[in-house]
This record gives C-alpha cells, sequence and structure tokens, in this order.
C-alpha cells in the first residue's frame, strides 16, 4: 500500500491551479501549502487520505524524463467525467476521453488528460468491483 507519492513541477502555482481544479471531482483538496511544495489529500468518503497533509505531492523541481502516469480513484463514472472537464477546464490536454477500457478489464472505466508538465493523469472508476 502506499502512503504518498510526489512529483517534481517546472512552476508551483501553475500546478498547484491544475490540480486543485482536476482533483476537486476526486474528492481531493489542498492539505498543506508549502514555499516549495504542495499536498494534495481527501479528507472524508471515497480514497480518503491516512497524513494529514495528504497522499499526493507536487513539488517544485526539475521534471525530467520518463514521466510518471499517474491514476486517480473515483467513486463512479461521473466522477471520471467530471475529473476529465475539470481538467481541460484547468489547461490539461485531452489523453483519452472517458469511456470504458476493457483491455484492462470489463468494467474499467477511465479518462486521460496531460497535466501542465505532460504527466500523464488519469481517473479511474473500477464498476462491479467489491
Amino acid at each position: 500500500m502506499l502512503d504518498h507519492i510526489s512529483i517534481a513541477v517546472a512552476d508551483l502555482a501553475r500546478s498547484r491551479r491544475f490540480y486543485a481544479a482536476a482533483l476537486a471531482p476526486l474528492g481531493y483538496r489542498v492539505r498543506k501549502d508549502g514555499a516549495s511544495a504542495v499536498g494534495f489529500g481527501v479528507a472524508e468518503g471515497h480514497g480518503k487520505s491516512l497524513d494529514p497533509g495528504g497522499d499526493f505531492w507536487i513539488c517544485a523541481g526539475v521534471v525530467a524524463p520518463p514521466l510518471t502516469h499517474l491514476a486517480f480513484s473515483a467513486a463512479t463514472a461521473r466522477d471520471v467525467e467530471a475529473f476529465y472537464r475539470a481538467a481541460l477546464a484547468a489547461g490539461g490536454m485531452d489523453n483519452g476521453a472517458p469511456g470504458l477500457r476493457p483491455r484492462y478489464h470489463a468494467g474499467y472505466y477511465a479518462a486521460f488528460v496531460r497535466d501542465p508538465d505532460g504527466y500523464n493523469i488519469e481517473a479511474v472508476f473500477h464498476a462491479g468491483a467489491a
């Protein structure tokens, strides 16, 4: 089980705005806001973060390949769609519209966007999962 993950971003303020908007439909909020890092987490409900500072961090730094792929859990297919719309509105680039991805499994419903630094960000709902 992962406790938290962090990625380097070229422009902390720009990425803070992007992730605050893109992850809001999934319940994420800024939990810790610092000069060189920002922590995002879910306070209540689906995917609740255990660390009060958050489980997803962006840190001012040098973005270098290979870029990481990040998949965030969504409680519903509608949350995946809301993530996609919010991410595009916040400056993300389409990398796969919301829909089923049966090559992963029959109920894999996801959407993909590229963030301002080019990271592949996904929201996924596992329909029928226990």
